[in-house]
């Protein structure tokens, strides 16, 4: 891999700590992969777009589906015989797309989501379902999509209307002041 300051795979490298030069393509990442075949590029084929460093190959793959498919349910790295942490390389990917703006359209829905879950962490400490699904709806306008089950939760207790909250918020903030370097 180049070391150059400046260069892609150098900046990857100091941003995540993960070497995408160490991987040699041998595919058992996206073999394993559940998601791979609805990926537009499977998770070695991310590797090796970013193995060249160049700035068209990074822009694909930041504008690509597949960063956003990713479950991060590391069969690719229980697999990798050089233990590249790709789940983790997947979520600087999506993090870096929304800042450049450059999120795949097809992903609108997951990447709703994504702010959903965040927001809600950010705002209680943890997941609180009931702001998680508001939010989804009002950013994708899915408003009736799911509501035949809301009767059907409720009865059960599987909802909370009002949202427990972490006692520390300090801790959870900083947490995500830490994530914004």
């Amino acid at each position: 891999m180049e070391n150059i300051s400046g260069s892609i795979t150098y900046d990857l490298r100091k941003q995540t700590g993960i070497d995408v030069g160490r991987c040699y393509q041998c595919g058992k990442c996206s073999a394993g992969c559940v998601q791979a075949e609805e990926m537009d590029y499977p998770p070695n084929m991310i590797i090796h777009l970013l193995q060249y460093g160049t700035q068209a190959n990074l822009d694909k793959v930041l504008r690509s589906k597949s960063i956003w498919l990713c479950l991060n349910c590391e069969n690719c790295v229980g697999r990798c015989p050089m233990e590249i942490d790709i789940p983790s390389l997947m979520d600087y990917l999506r993090e870096r797309s929304l800042n450049e703006k450059k999120q795949n359209k097809a992903a609108n829905d997951i990447i709703a989501f994504h702010k959903s879950f965040l927001d809600s962490v950010r705002s209680t400490g943890h997941l609180y379902e009931v702001g998680l699904v508001a939010d989804f709806k009002a950013r994708t306008l899915h408003l009736w999509q799911d509501v035949k089950l809301v009767p059907k939760m409720l009865s059960k207790g599987k909802l909370q209307f009002f949202p427990e909250m972490v006692k520390d918020m300090h801790s959870i903030k900083g947490i995500f002041s830490k994530t914004k370097k």
